[in-house]
């Protein structure tokens, strides 16, 4: 018989080997003993795409890049429609509704984490060195500038319609040319030097418009126009948001970026404080890039604080005494939608593009695939943005399920080929590699081939890869999903899918879509915005059908009783600087 000591021994030894078996799954970065770390995961498989404010389109890129940096304002994460003051602490905007003057404050230094620390960035007199107007100029003018390739930038340039934006954004090289060439770059130095943002001192930033419009100061609150710290950048290139590199102002610091494994950022102890973003009081945030059922095994192994739900799980949860309680399901300001590639047959048909939205029972989809409260859209804009259409005031909108419609136009289409079904080119839909989606796609699959016969081949790819070829070449059908920037239907409606915008997956291109997102934009009457946007819509999912429009999202998100935090409306929204632990 085993002595006491020996049954301890070799106790400990199973527990250490079950511990180190464990590891691969739980794939979590040690952390500093009796340190407060908040840890979350991706839930994607893959690196976070980027963390330059000036490249940033994705909610897990925004979330850290809000965390690092500041912009001039910011909306209130769960009241939108609030806007707050931000590293400007006051502004005024003109009569004629066209000059935006900015006060930034004087009391937020530059900062970075030196190994071991955040400390101060001291200027060549040993003193700190503070954001200031200059920053916020040269982050715009930057972010505008074609050889930065900025995503968010058609914004700036169509929305908010910067003076000299389109110009600088729109500058191409000349045939045989690059914009970096040495007879080329002055060029757009000079295009630069146009445009109407200008740091009139230190701590005074002057941005003028083309046009008054009513949701103006929101997109003041983008992350793509934080302060961005121009020596560096201009020194490390590519490499200056590498933790190395990286100096930045917000309340959290970038401390470690293994790429493809994990991130972490440590608080900030000169961040001043803000009404509506204090002093952090926990120590950090520390992500690793795992997919879903990962990060959820790891929050049931208190290993992990917060975590979603895998659909598989969530009746499950629902029905546990103790996850229940631990279970959030609340709104969230973002639209579920499949992009068509019309270019792609049978794909160019829009009897086909039609046939196969009718045949998506959508509430079959929320009450039986997702199942986290979501609402069948029947549109792309998300109810509850100001101007948006609601299911109270436009019922009849869009389009939604329809099996009898969807056969009788595939019918048409196939008729007119004289072919059968089975002949169909074949149609591929693509997702992120994402095991909620993947459950999505193949329910939908499964009522496409049940409805119309048709065969539907799913592929996935890892985040940042799907983000590239859903831009260059995407296959007929795509995931995708929207969240708001700001809290007005402009931002669904006519910054996605005008032409110009480099949002725009389905590449649609309708000037009697762009004639009536564009008059929306400048009419300052709510109802009128509310028609236009009707008839937009109508256009863009039901006569063109260039998507399918899916669900409006809602937030479906486990959370450790130890932890005290808010609830954003939106993805990449979050204050972790407001939440605390026990």
């Amino acid at each position: 018989m085993l002595s006491l000591k020996n049954r301890r021994v070799r106790s400990l030894i199973i527990l250490v080997v079950l511990l180190a078996l464990a590891m691969p799954m739980l794939r979590q970065p040690v952390q500093a003993q009796g340190a407060k770390m908040l840890r979350l995961a991706t839930e994607s498989t893959g690196d976070v795409p980027t963390i330059d404010p000036a490249l940033v389109e994705a909610t897990d890129s925004a979330q850290i890049v809000n965390e690092l940096f500041y912009p001039l304002v910011r909306d209130l994460e769960d009241k939108p429609g609030n806007i707050q003051p931000g590293v400007a602490e006051k502004w005024t905007i003109s009569d004629d509704g066209k000059t935006y003057t900015f006060s930034i404050r004087k009391d937020v230094p530059w900062v970075k984490w030196d190994g071991s620390k955040v400390v101060q960035v001291m200027d060549a007199n040993g003193k700190p060195m503070m954001v200031n107007a200059h920053d916020f100029e040269y982050a715009i003018k930057r972010m505008l500038d074609p050889r930065t390739a900025s995503p968010y930038a058609y914004v700036f340039v169509d929305s908010l319609g910067i003076v000299g934006a389109d110009t600088l954004n729109g500058f191409a090289a000349p045939e045989g040319k690059k914009l970096t060439d040495a007879d080329v770059a002055p060029q757009v130095d000079k295009l630069m030097a146009g445009v109407a943002v200008k740091a009139t001192d230190d701590n005074t930033l002057e941005v003028q418009i083309k046009n008054k419009i009513s949701y103006g100061i929101y997109i003041f609150g983008l992350p793509n126009i934080s302060a961005v710290p121009q020596a560096i950048i201009e020194k490390s290139a590519d490499k200056w948001t590498e933790p190395e590199n990286i100096v930045s102002y917000g309340p959290f610091a970038l401390t470690e970026w293994k790429h493809e494994s994990n991130l972490s950022i440590g608080k900030n102890p000169f961040w001043p404080g803000l009404e509506n973003s204090p002093k952090p009081t926990i120590d950090g945030v520390t992500w690793t890039m795992i997919d879903q059922t990962p990060s959820f095994n790891n929050y049931e192994a208190d290993t992990q604080d917060v975590a979603g739900v895998p659909l598989t799980e969530l009746d499950r949860v629902k029905a546990d005494a103790k996850l229940s309680k631990e279970l959030t399901i609340g709104p969230n300001a973002c639209t579920y939608y499949y992009d068509y590639n019309a270019k792609k047959p049978p794909l160019d048909d829009v009897r086909v593009r039609q046939a196969l939205s009718y045949a998506v029972d959508r509430q079959s989809l929320v009450d039986n695939v997702t199942k986290g409260g979501q609402e069948p859209a029947r549109w792309f804009a998300r109810p509850g943005l100001v101007a948006a259409p609601t299911m109270k005031d436009s019922p009849e909108l869009g389009i939604g399920y329809d099996p009898d419609m969807a056969k009788k136009l595939l019918q048409e289409y196939l008729d007119e080929k004289k072919i059968t079904v089975d002949q169909l080119p074949p149609i591929t839909l693509m997702t992120n590699q994402v095991e909620g989606h993947v459950k999505i796609a193949e329910a939908i699959q499964a009522m496409w081939q049940e409805t119309l016969g048709v065969n539907i081949q799913l592929t996935t790819q890892e985040w940042k890869v799907f983000l590239d070829t859903r831009k260059k070449d995407p296959p007929q059908i795509a995931r995708d999903g929207w969240c708001k920037d700001y809290s007005d239907a402009n931002n669904f409606d006519r910054d996605v899918f005008r032409s110009t915008s480099t949002q725009n997956n389905a590449h649609y291109n309708s000037p009697d879509y762009d004639k009536l997102v564009d008059q929306a934009a400048l009419e300052t009457d709510t109802a009128k915005r509310l028609d236009l946007y009707r008839q937009a819509e109508t256009l863009l999912v039901k006569t063109d059908a260039m998507i399918i429009p899916l669900y409006w999202y809602t937030r479906v998100t486990m959370t450790k009783p130890t932890v005290t935090r808010t609830f954003a409306a939106s993805g990449g929204d979050e204050r972790f600087e407001k939440w605390s632990i026990k």
